[in-house]
């Protein structure tokens, strides 16, 4: 039985009576998605023979295909790409730039550095990046001298540098990553998306969806995006997902992210798991709930950490657009405190102390505190935060609220602040 202090009790009774209102409005995008779902599956005639194991080459893997299309429904695309191959969402976003992209393209972040893990992919000096293949990069800066963030400027820098560098591709990061700026909204990546179109109508706008799947009742392909990719170990696997990732969009470019996965000439026909697909479909059905957990577990977070005197963000009742809390806790004692209790409230090595390393794609050592069900699973409750000043904790997931707030008020108590 956890024993925590009264006064930490009585902060978070009073914050969760605070952001009710929120949570009404989480439900609401909840049933909207649910309906969604519900209507693709129906379309999509799903079976249990779709879920049986498949070897060897995987010819005529009807489950497979029929996972891709009910993938391309749900996110209003004309085709996808769901494979169990892909080790990660920086995987399947990899695999749709090596497709897309040829020597000589330029390719545009329009959302500034993207994150960490797909830097070496674009910019590295080995492994066959795109910079190697002689794919040039730019990047346009998203917040202003101060740290914040005016879209109008934003937009106006875009335009500048679209007209400067005339890329093939737009690269849109939905997500904030390992930074301070805000996550876009879906609305926001639609007046990005036009921009481009406007200004060069055969530029490709490709959107890093991770983290943002069923947050809003419309994705990036709904307003203008021509490509998206993900992770289904996040939003979209509904916590169940075992491995994997996803790409959507335009016919012409999934098949190319195909080629690149498998080769040229095989692309999307070939592909066996002999595991089978139920975990696949099981987790689609369920992302739009358990993406609505975790939304409730980041705006209590925000809310507890806010009332106790720490800088949140987004703030709790800000507008979201996917299930990241990002938490500036000061000091690289109080967020290792806050990582401890975190991996203390998880179901799995909730014994194990979280300690800075060395990790693949980043430049800061990192601490994470993820006791999850399925290895690096986001969609389940974790946190991480690289060792650098502000010391911030960036908070993701929760399978069910009950448990990501009783994780919540762990990692506080950690801290020693109430």
């Amino acid at each position: 039985m956890d024993s925590f202090s009264p006064a930490l009790l009585a902060l978070a009774d009073e914050s969760e009576r605070q952001i009710r209102p929120v949570f009404d409005r989480i439900d609401a995008v909840c049933r909207a998605n649910t309906a969604k779902v519900m209507a693709a599956f129906a379309k999509n005639r799903v079976s249990e023979t779709d879920f049986i194991a498949t070897t060897g080459y995987g010819y005529n893997d009807r489950g497979r295909d029929k996972l891709d299309a009910l993938c391309a429904d749900l996110f209003g695309a004309e085709d996808a790409l769901v494979r169990p191959q892909f080790v990660s969402g920086t995987h399947a976003i990899a695999a749709g730039l090596y497709g897309i992209l040829r020597p000589g393209d330029t390719l545009l972040a329009a959302t500034d550095t993207p994150y960490d893990t797909i830097l070496p992919v674009i910019a590295g000096d080995s492994g066959g990046s795109l910079k190697e293949y002689g794919i040039a990069f730019a990047k346009t800066a998203m917040l202003e001298p101060d740290g914040t963030y005016n879209e109008a400027n934003h937009l106006a820098r875009l335009e500048r540098d679209l007209q400067q560098y005339r890329p093939k591709v737009v690269h849109i990061q939905r997500s904030r990553g390992y930074a301070l700026r805000p996550s876009l909204t879906v609305a926001q990546i639609g007046n990005m998306a036009a921009l481009v179109k406007r200004l060069l109508p055969e530029a490709i706008v490709f959107v890093d969806n991770c983290y943002g799947e069923f947050v809003e009742e419309k994705e990036p392909l709904e307003v203008g995006a021509d490509i998206l990719c993900g992770s289904l170990i996040k939003n979209p696997g509904g916590g169940l997902a075992p491995t994997g990732g996803y790409i959507a969009g335009k016919a012409e470019l999934v098949e190319l992210a195909a080629c690149r996965l498998a080769v040229p000439g095989l692309g999307r026909e070939a592909g066996s798991y002999a595991y089978g697909y139920r975990l696949f479909y099981q987790g689609f059905f369920m992302a739009p709930h358990v993406v609505a957990q975790a939304l409730k577990t980041a705006v209590f977070a925000a809310a507890l950490l806010q009332n106790a005197g720490f800088s949140v963000n987004p703030g709790p009742f800000d507008f979201r657009t996917d299930i990241i809390q990002a938490v500036s806790l000061g000091s690289r004692e109080k967020l290792l405190a806050f990582l401890k209790g975190i991996q203390a409230g998880a179901p799995v090595d909730s014994f194990v102390t979280p300690t800075p390393t060395a990790m693949p794609g980043y430049d800061d050592e990192v601490a994470m505190a993820a006791g999850a069900f399925v290895q690096g699973a986001s969609i389940e409750l974790s946190a991480d935060g690289p060792m650098r000043p502000p010391f911030t904790a960036f908070l993701q997931g929760g399978l069910t609220y009950e448990s990501g707030r009783l994780g919540i008020l762990r990692a506080v108590s950690e801290m020693g602040v109430l």
